[in-house]
């Protein structure tokens, strides 16, 4: 489908959603006419009332939305001369894509590139270009790999995708635009109805009367209801702009073969995908591990440190199993990308260019100037000013102290339930002294729980909170023996951190927690676990 076509397809699905909801106004104009003809003057005042607020969603949608400009995405803006090879890689494969090259290079904090376009009148004209390059996706690539990312990308600028998508999007923001205000002001009503409701119940039972059970339902039923044909509308226009996406997206990998070679674009689109889950479990794991102790990673290592994860030979085979077992099945049906496997088979099946057996790539990261300098500034250019003040600590130490905090972090409802059971100090010895006197259950009764377990009682109630419970001495017992300095966590690259216990103590913590949480609560085999109080503490 050329151009034009596409443009007026485009335009035509936008047109429809301000017809909707032009019928949708119209039709509340009708309803307000009809009874001021026929009913009386305040019933139908009413009805306008009722109209003119359901009315308000549709008109800011159709009306009051611009479609957002593009700003920038978060990342390090660089210039020629700051680094002169990457772009010069940039303009050269621009060059063979046949397409004008960007006018910004920016570089961004994850494994992705992009492209954008300030295109002007709805896209029919050409704007300013930007690039977007993940550096945590240099980090993993080679330099033909890049290439062919690259290529891709200018596949859509060679293609006018990126003019086009102004049209697209902005119907796509007025429809969520539409649907988003609906749904908020249904969940108002429900906020103040159920308030309302719990007011009248709290006054029923200080009055010493049965309080009545909160009930919403059909609340907020009007502002559903109106949401209803502009969802079925979004489903439609997300599904009919699918499959141009998905179309362009296999033409920008033809592009992509056409300048790296069928190979160097489907071993890419391969390890782009194993990244993005390995950068997951490395900024869950690792990154970000210290934050709750309110830690951050030595400087430059946020985002440079991913480059251990994947140097770790313990973790080339599970890498290697990932490459070998993509996701075969589309990650939502209205996703403008086929599934990686689908777009990999139909690379393998362009004929054979010659260009399969190459000497040995250079990283990308070897057309950075100077990347450790690059890493420390992207996280200078995309950190918040409170995360840019976080003390920085060496691997070991932030690993450790983060997953302290994180313990620390899962045993406060314990230590809340046992203060107001109890009004001692919440530390492990006083919740046993507890137990021991018979105050455990009152303690957990105190616990979160699910709205099954709040409706439970007796034994079943018991049932529901006991693993919480569990759980929550786990921690309090951890944590007293980091604190004396009998336990501490490892940092791997290869696995995630592991909990060092005191010799025998994994044995034996499982009988001891479960004798400890029994109906009858036996507190001594863990107590015999517990540090000696003249342990030292730490520094």
């Amino acid at each position: 489908m050329g151009v034009s076509l596409r443009a007026l397809r485009a335009l035509v699905l936008l047109a429809g959603f301000y017809l909707l909801g032009l019928f949708v106004l119209g039709v509340f104009a009708g309803l307000g006419f009809a009874t001021y003809q026929w009913t009386s003057s305040v019933i139908a005042l009413k009805l306008c009332i009722v109209l003119g607020l359901l009315a308000i969603p549709v008109v800011r949608g159709m009306f009051m939305l611009r479609t957002p400009e593009d700003d920038g995405e978060s990342g390090l803006t660089v210039t020629e001369a700051q680094q002169p090879l990457l772009w010069s890689t940039v303009r050269e494969v621009a060059e063979a894509a046949g397409t004008r090259p960007p006018d910004e290079l920016v570089l961004t904090g994850d494994v992705n590139a992009a492209v954008s376009e300030n295109a002007r009148l709805l896209g029919l004209l050409p704007g300013r270009r930007r690039l977007y390059i993940g550096v945590p996706l240099m980090t993993g690539l080679t330099e033909i790999q890049l290439r062919a990312v690259l290529a891709h990308e200018f596949g859509h600028y060679g293609n006018a995708d990126t003019r086009l998508s102004a049209i697209t999007l902005r119907g796509r923001h007025s429809v969520a635009r539409t649907v988003n205000a609906f749904m908020e002001r249904a969940e108002n009503r429900v906020d103040k109805e159920r308030a309302r409701q719990e007011k009248a119940a709290g006054k029923a039972l200080r009055k010493g009367r049965e309080a009545k059970e909160v009930d919403t339902r059909g609340v907020g039923f009007g502002y559903r209801l109106m949401a209803r044909p502009f969802i079925a509308y979004g489903s439609f226009y997300l599904r009919a702009t699918q499959s141009a996406g998905r179309r362009q997206e296999l033409a920008a990998d033809r592009t992509a073969a056409r300048i790296a070679g069928r190979d160097a674009a489907a071993s890419a689109l391969r390890e782009v995908a194993v990244l993005g889950a390995a950068h997951d479990c490395y900024l869950g794991d690792y990154a970000s591990a210290g934050a709750p102790a309110g830690l951050l990673p030595p400087h430059g290592q946020f985002y440079g440190g991913l480059r251990h994860l994947l140097a770790e030979p313990g973790r080339q085979s599970e890498l290697d199993g990932m490459r070998c077992d993509l996701p075969e099945a589309e990650a939502s049906p209205y996703d403008a990308h086929p599934p990686v496997t689908e777009r990999i088979r139909l690379l393998q099946a362009l004929p054979d260019d010659g260009r399969a057996t190459r000497p040995p790539e250079r990283h990308a990261l070897a057309l950075l100037h100077d990347p450790e300098r690059v890493y420390a500034d992207l996280e200078t250019a995309t950190f918040a000013p409170e995360a840019l003040a976080m003390r920085r600590a060496q691997w070991p130490e932030l690993v450790h102290y983060g997953r302290r905090a994180r313990y620390e972090e899962e045993a406060g409802p314990l230590r809340r339930a046992a203060a107001d059971a109890t009004g001692g100090a919440p530390t492990l010895r006083a919740l046993l002294d507890a137990a021991d006197a018979g105050a455990l259950w009152r303690i957990a009764e105190r616990l979160p729980k699910s709205e099954a377990a709040g409706r439970a009682s007796g034994r079943a109630a018991r049932e529901f909170v006991r693993p919480s419970l569990r759980r929550g001495l786990a921690r309090l017992l951890v944590l007293e023996l980091v604190d004396a300095r009998l336990a501490w966590w490892e940092l791997s690259w290869a696995d995630p951190a592991r909990l060092h216990l005191p010799e025998g103590y994994e044995e034996l913590i499982p009988a001891a927690l479960d004798a400890a949480v029994a109906d009858s609560p036996d507190t001594a085999p863990l107590r015999a676990l517990l540090p000696q109080l003249s342990a030292p503490s730490p520094q």
